[in-house]
């Protein structure tokens, strides 16, 4: 089967949908009965994210239980951080923790290993051996900026203060993190790609905290590098742009970096994101997570404005954010149903 048959792939690469494709961030994860009792066995997040039996599982649990148009490969942006040479841990109740910060240590004083990485191909070879012959296989990675704010605060920060602060007074140094980052990243997606993904989405969480000219220099600039870099190796895989909170400085970010499509979140207007970004572009999106836990007619409403809005473009449906986990399983069949009748 040639990829373009495949819903999810199709509208990637810019074709109108009869029946909108759909896929949800973190659709492998804590709302899943089947995920917490698998977890509850491998201990921590990292023992179950570099196991490839279990990771690969966690992956085709959504896809057995929903049928979604899309696997997203189960892992961790901060793999990157792991395998330029931070230690990464995962704390109940706290999120992850990465040592030593590079707002107390220099760059150089890392010491990278890639074969830290290796279990994720491993996990995308063997998912990619099962999927159903219509579903689109989907990596990641987090995009320079984002992956950046972690390394240097060594956790997820407030606001990003202490990278931004970073960027500000010493942009070389900044500089020279955010290029390693993004030098890692394309060799990253691309071992992902070899081991068999065939689009890849750039999470930049953290997009909407910098300014106007901040954005072009540590959003823009560096994802721009990422996609050419892929791009030389892999011109025919899709990547898709997900930078969070961006706004309108989205139609210069669809212009700028080189993506194939563009992710929104839940704070887009749809209506304004059809008329302002290029016209045959593909999007993503953009059902505000809460909406999906509200259910009823609030999820009903927001699921058709989202279809109608963008009817006149090539449109993958998701969520604006990931999948919160006391989600409803019966909400999430529910959407599937709107979506898809």
């Amino acid at each position: 089967m040639t990829g373009t048959t495949k819903p999810l792939l199709a509208v990637l690469k810019g074709k109108k949908a009869e029946k909108t494709p759909i896929w949800l961030m973190r659709q492998a994860g804590r709302y899943l009965p089947e995920y917490r009792a698998l977890r509850e066995t491998k201990g921590g997040f990292l023992a179950l994210a570099t196991d490839p039996d279990a990771a690969a599982e966690v992956t085709l649990q959504p896809i057995r239980r929903f049928g979604f148009d899309g696997a997203i490969l189960f892992s961790d942006i901060l793999m990157i951080p792991y395998a330029l040479g931070q230690d990464l841990r995962f704390e109940a109740g706290e999120g992850p923790r990465l040592s030593p910060s590079l707002a107390e240590s220099a760059l150089s004083s890392l010491t990278p290993d890639s074969a830290l990485l290796e279990p994720v191909y491993r996990t995308v070879e063997k998912v990619a051996a099962c999927l159903p012959k219509d579903t689109t296989f989907l990596g990641f990675a987090g995009s320079p900026w984002t992956v950046s704010t972690y390394m240097i605060a060594g956790q997820g920060s407030r606001e990003q203060a202490e990278a931004r602060r970073y960027a500000y007074r010493d942009p070389a140094a900044f500089q020279e993190i955010v290029d390693r980052i993004a030098a890692a990243t394309i060799d990253y997606l691309s071992g992902q790609i070899r081991a068999g993904v065939e689009a890849v989405q750039l999470f930049d969480s953290w997009a909407g905290s910098l300014s106007p000219a901040q954005f072009e220099r540590w959003v823009i600039a560096p994802t721009a590098a990422v996609v050419a870099g892929l791009k030389a190796r892999h011109p025919e895989i899709p990547v898709i742009g997900f930078p969070k909170g961006a706004g309108g400085k989205l139609p210069a970010y669809a212009r700028e970096t080189g993506v194939d499509a563009i992710g929104l979140d839940e704070t887009v207007d749809p209506v304004w994101a059809a008329a302002s970004l290029p016209d045959d572009m593909p999007v993503q999106g953009n059902l505000d997570p809460l909406a999906l836990i509200a259910g009823g007619a609030a999820l009903e409403t927001a699921v058709g404005r989202i279809l109608s809005s963008l009817a006149g473009r090539p449109h993958i449906f998701n969520l604006g954010h990931g999948i919160l986990p006391d989600t409803p399983i019966s909400h999430v069949e529910k959407l599937l149903q709107l979506v898809r009748r």
